[in-house]
């Protein structure tokens, strides 16, 4: 004599539960991996400061590099200080804010020169 079962056992559900795990463990990866993102640049090494500026629109930021030999970045270009007045004649006709942002090792003399360029731009 054969005997039935009465009862039917659904095993879907074994795979549903296997298929949120999953989806939990990759919602959990991507959570804790979007704090890693290096953000494209220039590495500079900031001095404390309390009077740090908020964000700013329309931004253009002049990176000065430390070390022996400074570099001046501006939109992400290596330039001279004589090719930055220019470039930032056409950076204040677009209406942009214009941010120094030096490293601590940088000379005092090229973040001024940097500024006094900045200034002189203003003043036209």
């Amino acid at each position: 004599m054969k005997l039935g079962r009465t009862k039917e056992y659904n095993f879907g559900w074994l795979v549903l539960f296997a298929l949120v795990d999953v989806a939990f463990l990759l919602i959990f990866f991507l959570l804790l991996s979007s704090n890693f993102i290096l953000q494209p640049g220039i590495s500079v090494s900031m001095p404390f400061s309390r009077f740090t500026l908020g964000p700013q629109t329309n931004q253009q930021i002049i990176s000065i590099t430390g070390g022996a030999v400074p570099a001046i970045y501006f939109r992400e270009q290596k330039i001279t200080l004589e090719q930055l007045g220019p470039l930032l004649d056409a950076a204040k006709r677009e209406g942009h804010s214009v941010i120094i942002r030096a490293d601590r090792l940088t000379p005092y003399e090229t973040v001024i020169e940097a500024s006094v360029a900045l200034a002189t731009t203003s003043l036209r």
